[in-house]
């Protein structure tokens, strides 16, 4: 892989948002739904947000959500939205940015995906599994050519 490439030619371009004011229902249904784990939060094409799996799950169990069974109330999620749980500051980076300073923000923090901003608009998002996507391609094709 070259790692001086820009993050667009690894990014994720086809993203589901949502927006600040939707419930955290819409949320779960999401991530139950898909398989990602990392859904950026827009407002008018402008990042305000990222709510993530964890974030949602530690919110549910901080706001008594899980019943004891083990059950998501499904009926208390409609009471929350999406700004009451979602990360506010957010590293970001352009999709001009090479993909080796998406890994020492990787390396040096403890999450797992960065909106990818260009000109204050949301044009992408790049996860960790983006990056072994990629290395994974990468060597694929290698071991097809020998």
């Amino acid at each position: 892989m070259d790692f001086t490439a820009p993050i667009s030619t690894i990014m994720t371009r086809k993203l589901v948002t949502v927006i600040p004011t939707d419930r955290l229902t819409l949320v779960k249904e999401i991530f139950e739904s898909s398989r990602f784990h990392h859904i950026p939060v827009v407002k008018n094409k402008t990042l305000v947000g990222l709510i993530s799996s964890v974030d949602l799950v530690q919110f549910l169990k901080g706001a008594g959500c899980v019943n004891h069974d083990g059950l998501i109330e499904t009926s208390r999620l409609d009471n929350f939205t999406v700004e009451e749980v979602m990360t506010k500051k957010l590293a970001t980076l352009e999709s001009t940015d090479r993909i080796n300073v998406a890994l020492e923000v990787f390396g040096e923090n403890l999450f797992h995906a960065i909106p990818i901003v260009d000109h204050g608009e949301l044009v992408g998002i790049l996860t960790t599994l983006d990056v072994i996507k990629a290395l994974q391609k990468e060597d694929t094709i290698r071991i097809m050519s020998n």
